[in-house]
């Protein structure tokens, strides 16, 4: 409880730090809040001493960034200056379709990354062979590009998946974000899979899978128990970092295949300069970050109980 605890609080630093971070950058930005509120359009002083009186703009900064913070705690991250549609609203009605295309192909990383990277080493040979090359096309191929050759190949030559729109209901979602997914997962897979294979590769020769055989214990047990198990600890990390960057990567597949996510409005409302969105999904996503970063130091010690005792002598 006192590792999980800790890493709760971490996770609570991190999104307060973050919270003023993406809160300054509106007043870093080139000109005054007010000119970007009026959208260019000329007022008179009048008209602009009213609107910084309405936002609060004559206020000392920290107070503004309190009085933010308080609104986005109680669920209300503003109103877009474009729409003038309530941000809380208009981000929680993209984002399933980013959690959808974030988790199926959070799913693909996972299966086959780590299945296509065990197998390769575990077999050498043509298999390994492909595995290898698979891993280093996924490296150099481009995203969009990836988006681009399956929209092609699978959806305007064959027909057999939608090339744009998120579909209606879970099937037919599935369906419409199969393309998508594969796109956005297979950078992530070619990493995971060579990961994998590299670490199970040393972890099959360690001293313990070693001594492990010379005792009889069956191969396949020591496969899965010592050698999968305890290669596992650097597959996870790249895992985490893979599936937390899908929503940051996620808007030029969205981009691509014309889906209703939170990336296609956050490249909208970067264009139109629509702050109080970007704001929002900016939180949304570090928020997104640091929960599966969470997520990865509890499965540390899941995988590795000493890694969790390990803090905790720290600790004292």
């Amino acid at each position: 409880m006192i590792y999980v605890g800790k890493r709760l609080g971490a996770l609570v630093a991190v999104l307060v730090v973050s919270s003023f971070i993406v809160f300054s950058g509106m007043y870093l930005a080139p000109g005054s809040p007010e000119q970007f509120l009026v959208q260019g359009r000329t007022v008179s002083p009048e008209v602009l001493a009213a609107i910084r009186a309405q936002y609060g703009l004559d206020d000392p900064f920290l107070i503004r960034y309190w009085h933010w913070l308080i609104d986005v705690l109680q669920g209300d991250l503003g109103r877009s200056l474009i729409t003038q549609q309530d941000v809380t609203t208009l981000v929680a009605a993209r984002i399933p379709t980013t959690l959808y295309l974030a988790g199926f192909a959070a799913l693909l990383i996972v299966v086959f990354g780590i299945g296509l990277g065990v197998l390769a080493a575990t077999r050498s040979g043509v298999f390994e062979k492909i595995v290898v090359f698979g891993s280093n096309l996924g490296f150099a191929v481009p995203t969009f590009f990836a988006a681009l050759v399956l929209m092609f190949i699978f959806g305007s030559n064959l027909g057999w998946f939608p090339v744009s729109g998120s579909g209606q209901g879970f099937l037919d979602r599935l369906w419409h974000l199969t393309l998508p997914a594969i796109a956005l997962a297979f950078p992530g897979i070619a990493v995971v899979a060579r990961i994998t294979r590299t670490a199970v590769r040393e972890e099959q020769g360690s001293e313990h899978v070693v001594m492990a055989i010379a005792r009889g214990v069956p191969k396949q047990l020591v496969l899965w128990r010592h050698t999968i198990r305890n290669s596992m600890l650097p597959v996870t990390t790249v895992i985490g970092t893979q599936i937390a960057g899908l929503l940051a990567s996620a808007f030029v597949i969205e981009y691509a295949f014309t889906l209703d996510g939170i990336g296609s409005l956050l490249v909208n409302s970067v264009q139109k300069k629509d702050f109080a969105v970007v704001q929002a999904i900016a939180l949304v996503m570090v928020l997104a970050f640091g929960i599966v970063n969470l997520i990865v130091d509890l499965l540390y010690s899941v995988i590795d109980p000493r890694v969790r005792l390990s803090k905790g002598v720290a600790a004292r």
